[in-house]
């Protein structure tokens, strides 16, 4: 793994070459400029908890940064696992490769295959929508599909062109929020009412982006009863 001050280097050449400015990937990692100055003037240790956050946003690969080959960082993530979480490892792993060297001759058949699924109500890409109780609706799809925890539709535009009115989207609960990264599309619920965004926290609050802009970001204040429910599954 390289050194503090290699990481900043491999950062500082990403970020030069890119032409992106201190301000531009302070806002798409979601710091504050000034933590993040600290950090490439090496007067502050960079956060390895947040290396997928800059890999994302410099357009690279967490490897890249810390100067792991694919192979070590798996091993590393691996001898970090609690024994019984080490073996669900192991057996996806087996898993994938025993598909890898017997490919499924019913791949064609299977994503051809139709689901019921069970859909759970509308969540706005615009005005807000009401999910408690509503009755779960029963549509067919095709295969394969996702694992996920509930379904929900989409209401509205303004999340276009990444989701379109009455597009069908698989959604993750969410038990608490340091499982939600930022720019992930989540389901938020704002006031009662469900809406699906991209997510941007940073140290002026919490912002929910619509992609349209013919309409507005949600800005979250001190008074709304908000919380996020569940994170697309893309």
């Amino acid at each position: 793994m390289r050194s503090n001050d290699e990481i900043i280097n491999v950062l500082t050449d990403l970020k030069d070459q890119q032409q992106i400015s201190i301000s531009e990937l302070a806002r798409n990692v979601g710091m504050a400029k000034s933590a993040l100055s600290r950090y490439f003037n090496k007067t502050r240790e960079f956060p390895l908890n947040r290396v997928n956050d800059f890999a994302k946003a410099l357009h690279t690969t967490p490897e890249h940064i810390l100067g792991f080959s694919e192979s070590d960082m798996i091993a590393t993530i691996y001898d970090q696992l609690e024994k019984s979480r080490q073996q669900i490892v192991y057996d996806c792993a087996k898993e994938q490769l025993h598909e890898q060297n017997h490919p499924n001759v019913h791949n064609i058949e299977e994503s051809k295959q139709t689901y019921t699924i069970d859909v759970l109500g509308a969540v706005s890409a615009g005005t807000g929508e009401w999910l408690d109780g509503q009755q779960p609706e029963p549509v067919t799809v095709e295969g394969p599909l996702p694992h996920y925890d509930f379904a929900v539709r989409v209401n509205g535009n303004s999340m276009t062109p990444t989701f379109s009115d009455g597009e069908i989207l698989f959604v993750d609960k969410v038990e608490s929020a340091s499982d939600v990264r930022n720019n992930q599309f989540v389901i938020a619920e704002i006031n009662g009412n469900a809406y699906v965004k991209k997510l941007f926290v940073s140290n002026e609050g919490v912002r929910l982006i619509s992609l349209n802009k013919d309409y507005k970001d949600i800005i979250i204040h001190d008074y709304d009863e908000y919380r996020i429910i569940g994170t697309v599954v893309i």
